[in-house]
């Protein structure tokens, strides 16, 4: 029995969800899109086993908030892997939630209308159809999980994915991350240090018990395998970025200390490009060059793009949103993004 005067006082209401099963079958995975999910996985497990020499790229916008625009980026992405399908897996950034330091827009899930009516039911679902759009088009996606229960409506779609740099300290990520299908990238603190992250990896490669959602929506125990796929993102801290060689041998000297094989990934914005999206062309090149010079921990690389550059504020009026141009983080432009994937792509056919 619930008792109203000492249980939930600061809670309004409760709206139902639809429950992952509803959802999966108003918009089930298609052949098309399951093809491109496994192989998407396939070919990311063979890159972190060294069974492909490939860097694979999560690239695409800071969060998607339209999805028109977003699927054009997605038709022209999927038309540059074909130009750079042998030194490169292009792995669309498709994120949905946005963690929040204090206050802001939460997401295209958390809020797809974009004026704080919270339709979170509409913004999963819109999320799960914007995933087979993409997947349809034969592009494998990336995403970050940050509520630990949309796995369950939308991971069937997922190829890799990130746990941020504020929740990979979390126990409830960590475990999570242990029952994901996919590879998991684990960012280092906002702080730089990169134990929390070697931590996280740790933990999630062992089997975990606890508390979720099962695909009939009923609160249930949740007994994972463990995920051995776990490994580790730089993305710079405190102001300082970490993808120069020295702290590459850092990181690997703590990866191996701690038993696990040195596979890293540089995110070319936050830290390391000084929060100055013009910045990660230099970032790449950095990466590819230190690739180029005999570097094998450096397996893939993360990159804010889109069809616009820069950012823009939510505007009252919805139709003033510039076409294409993020609502959170800068990204570099589309242009920006071509030139520097194909340079990426040149230099790495040249690499040992």
């Amino acid at each position: 029995m619930i008792t109203p005067d000492i249980e939930n006082t600061n809670v309004l209401s409760f709206a139902t969800m639809p429950t992952p099963e509803e959802l999966h079958s108003r918009l089930p995975l298609t052949d098309s899109a399951f093809a491109t999910v496994m192989r998407g996985r396939e070919a990311l497990r063979n890159i972190i086993d060294r069974k492909d020499k490939r860097l694979f790229v999560v690239v695409g916008p800071c969060s998607i908030h339209d999805p028109v625009a977003g699927l054009d980026y997605a038709r022209r992405l999927k038309q540059l892997q074909a130009e750079v399908a042998d030194t490169m897996l292009l792995v669309m950034r498709v994120y949905f939630e946005k963690p929040r330091t204090t206050t802001g827009w939460k997401g295209y899930i958390n809020d797809p209308d974009m004026d704080d009516s919270f339709r979170v039911d509409v913004g999963m679902e819109k999320a799960r159809q914007f995933l087979l759009d993409v997947c349809e088009l034969g592009l494998p996606t990336a995403t970050e999980a940050l509520d630990p229960i949309s796995p369950q409506y939308l991971g069937d779609l997922i190829a890799w994915t990130a746990i941020g740099a504020r929740t990979t300290e979390s126990q409830t990520h960590r475990e999570m991350s242990s029952g994901l299908s996919t590879p998991v990238g684990f960012k280092n603190g906002t702080d730089g240090d990169i134990s929390i992250a070697i931590n996280a990896i740790l933990s999630s490669a062992h089997p975990h018990s606890f508390l979720g959602i099962n695909g009939q929506g009923k609160v249930s125990i949740v007994r994972t395998r463990g995920n051995a796929y776990g490994h580790v993102v730089l993305r710079g801290g405190d102001g300082r970025p970490n993808y120069d060689s020295v702290s590459i041998a850092i990181a690997e000297q703590a990866l191996k200390k701690a038993g696990l094989p040195a596979n890293l990934v540089v995110d070319c914005s936050h830290a390391n490009s000084y929060k100055k999206p013009e910045l990660q062309p230099l970032v790449m090149s950095d990466v590819i060059q230190q690739i180029r010079h005999g570097n094998t921990s450096l397996v893939g690389v993360m990159i804010e793009s889109n069809i616009a550059g820069g950012n823009q504020k939510i505007p009252a009026d919805l139709s003033q949103l510039k076409y294409g141009c993020s609502v959170t983080d800068g990204c570099i432009d589309w242009d920006s993004t071509e030139a520097m994937l194909r340079a990426a792509h040149q230099e790495l056919l040249q690499r040992p």
